[in-house]
């Protein structure tokens, strides 16, 4: 029990100790630091270096890109018109075929005996008709001579009537059999690239079949149908209505490769109440096959050339309240101006409203940018460059002529 108050004794002392020691690197810490948490000076953050390019007035190629989707004008599915066993397939999968080409055969036996009984019946009532008519025109050559009644005659003429009401229905069913056994020879309705088969042959094929034989669609000339939002709506018109056919290129997904050229032919009646879109659709005369049914590609249309004020689409930012660029002042300070763009063509994007010619905006610094921050310009090597020259200056006080060379 002794030993108690010494022990509390020492914990006292020694918590003392390392409050004295943790209070005086404290103030040691606090008097080694900058005021300002090491931003270099005594309240003032250094200014963000940035690269800067100037908005101008002149012509550009307007052009608008967008997404769009490789559609065949026409797609059609082969399916059999008649049940029956499937006895020869004619195409290569992935080949081109023509209108009218053999694709496959159904067996015809069932449908040739169908069309010799039609054909067979055919000839028995006509043979009735012929003799009835026979007989006919005896009755009326012996009614003038009061041999027969006219009663007997109109019997007769009754039954001509019905022999030759008969022949039509006989030769329908002729023509029936006929096409029956036409339609067991599959040929393609359309020109195009047929894909592969989904039934082989042996198997019996009816003319309700969902997958039918295989899908044919159309590739030459083949359409990309893309969308655009209703603001460039009217730009598109008004080129529509001065009549030029306005170009169209398709390029792969990644950019890099323009894969076809065609024309815009045709807009939709109505915009996309959910998008605010309006789907547009190209033409694209493909020869070469570059484009694909369903592939997706990147668009760029071309809407002719104006005189408006540009930029480099590099400087545009996206946010909450749409599109916006960092402008540098006169004074070298950043502000956030917000702007309204128009079509942009190699790496420059009109501007409607928000710029005037000959205004600076950011392109490279913008992560550290803040509003109404300084910001120091300085060209592609990181040198600063002076707002009145244009040129290189010495960031040192006294002139480094190395920083200057390098």
């Amino acid at each position: 029990m002794k030993k108690l108050p010494r022990l509390l004794k020492a914990l006292l002392v020694l918590g003392l100790v390392l409050a004295l020691v943790l209070l005086w690197r404290g103030c040691s810490g606090k008097e080694d630091a900058p005021p300002d948490g090491g931003r270099g000076g005594w309240g003032e953050r250094p200014p963000t270096p940035v690269r800067v390019a100037t908005a101008e007035r002149g012509p550009l190629d307007l052009e608008i890109k967008a997404l769009g989707t490789v559609t065949p004008l026409r797609t059609v599915t082969v399916r059999p018109r008649v049940e029956g066993e499937l006895l020869r397939i004619a195409f290569d999968e992935g080949q081109q075929v023509r209108a009218g080409q053999l694709l496959a055969e159904i067996d015809p036996a069932p449908f040739q005996v169908r069309l010799a009984q039609a054909e067979g019946a055919q000839k028995q009532n006509l043979a009735e008709l012929e003799n009835t008519r026979i007989q006919l025109q005896r009755f009326r050559d012996l009614a003038g001579a009061n041999y027969v009644s006219a009663q007997e005659v109109a019997d007769l003429q009754a039954r001509v009537r019905q022999f030759e009401g008969r022949r039509e229905s006989d030769q329908a069913a002729v023509d029936e059999a006929r096409l029956q056994l036409q339609y067991t020879r599959i040929t393609a309705p359309i020109d195009g690239r047929i894909g592969l088969r989904t039934v082989d042959v042996g198997n019996l094929v009816r003319a309700g079949d969902e997958g039918g034989i295989a899908t044919i669609t159309q590739t030459r000339p083949i359409s990309v149908v893309f969308a655009l939002p209703e603001g460039v709506l009217p730009s598109v018109q008004a080129a529509v209505r001065g009549g030029q056919a306005l170009a169209v290129q398709a390029w792969d997904r990644d950019e890099r490769q323009p894969l076809a050229s065609g024309t815009l032919s045709s807009l939709d009646n109505r915009i996309d109440v959910q998008t605010g879109t309006l789907r547009l659709r190209a033409l694209f005369e493909n020869t070469d096959e570059s484009l694909f049914p369903n592939q997706s590609v990147n668009v760029r249309l071309r809407l002719g050339s104006a005189d408006v004020v540009s930029i480099p689409d590099a400087a545009v930012q996206f946010g909450n309240r749409g599109t916006y660029v960092y402008v540098v002042g006169e004074d070298d300070t950043a502000s956030v101006r917000e702007v309204k763009l128009g079509a942009s063509h190699e790496g420059r994007v009109a501007v409607l409203e928000g710029l005037a010619d000959g205004e600076r905006v950011v392109l490279e610094g913008l992560d550290r940018l803040r509003e109404g921050g300084k910001v120091q310009v300085v060209d592609a090597d990181g040198v600063p460059v002076a707002a009145d020259a244009g040129r290189p200056v010495d960031a040192a006080a006294g002139g480094s002529k190395a920083a200057a060379a390098r």
